[in-house]
């Protein structure tokens, strides 16, 4: 089955007092691309967090995004006394050196001075980032849905141009016979227009025939495409993540189609193979977006 690599989710839960809204977002990318924005309480889990998303999502440029929004009584914030009363001393004994001279707020100055105020660092609590994980693989769940349901529409459309790849391939085996006498044809003509009838080996002609005939038989490659186009079909209703190995089948069914289009010298067959590869480039473009 599927799986896009384009998807959506967010999961939402409170803990003492805080709401925490977690959003994954999903885009395609050849690589694992994660960046994950959370608040610095959170930031000694990361490696944790990374893991977890490697596992469940692949592939993709992901962007996960973890938001707290505390109650009023939740946000501790703390002035260093200590440290601000040194230097409001300090700035007394400067006015009274100056005789008085220094004007503004001075409360103000006191608390731009570095350091003098703080936030208390809090320590996370165990429970806290158990409720804060829980999330992320609600979140999680929510994205790899709307991935599958997103690859499971890419699989029909991908699948219906393999399909019209296979017929455009039997309609080209239909015209085979055709283009071999054709080629058989031209091929005499051109030598007896060079030769002259009393001159010509009969047996050498007959080989020079039959060595261009092999030169130009298209079999193998119309034998390999069929192979490769049965190959991907089953390829993509396999297990695990397979966007990567149904690229590099592609590029097979391209070689193969390709090296027809340059043999084939017959315009039926051609107007066929533009066709196939038109189907096919539709193809590599939904590629970009599977896992």
């Amino acid at each position: 089955m599927l799986k896009s690599m384009t998807g959506f989710g967010k999961a939402t839960g409170n803990f003492a007092g805080k709401k925490i809204t977690v959003e994954i977002k999903t885009l395609n990318s050849k690589q694992f691309d994660l960046t994950v924005k959370s608040p610095s309480l959170y930031r000694e889990k990361e490696l944790e967090v990374r893991s977890f998303l490697s596992d469940e999502l692949n592939r993709g440029k992901i962007d996960a995004n973890i938001h707290v929004d505390a109650s009023e009584g939740d946000k501790k914030v703390s002035i260093n006394q200590g440290l601000a009363l040194a230097y409001l001393n300090e700035i007394d004994a400067l006015k009274t050196a100056s005789n008085d001279r220094l004007t503004g707020d001075t409360l103000n100055t006191v608390l731009n001075m570095p350091e003098v105020l703080k936030s208390e660092r809090q320590e996370l609590d165990a429970s806290e980032w158990e409720a804060v994980m829980s999330l992320i693989k609600e979140a999680t769940t929510q994205l790899n849905q709307f991935r599958d349901n997103e690859g499971a529409r890419l699989a029909a459309d991908i699948e219906k141009r393999i399909g019209l790849i296979e017929s455009l391939r039997k309609d080209v085996s239909a015209l085979l016979p055709e283009r071999l006498a054709q080629v058989r044809e031209r091929i005499e003509k051109n030598i007896q227009d060079f030769i002259k009838e009393d001159q010509s080996d009969k047996n050498r002609l007959e080989q020079e025939i039959i060595y261009y005939l092999e030169k130009l038989d298209i079999t193998e490659e119309h034998i390999r495409l069929e192979g490769h186009c049965k190959y991907f079909l089953e390829t993509m209703k396999g297990a695990g993540y397979v966007g990567k190995k149904l690229g590099f089948i592609s590029q097979e069914i391209g070689r193969e189609i390709n090296t027809m289009g340059a043999k084939a010298n017959h315009v039926a067959i051609q107007k066929k193979v533009v066709q196939m590869k038109d189907e096919l480039e539709k193809i590599k473009e939904q590629m970009l977006n599977i896992c």
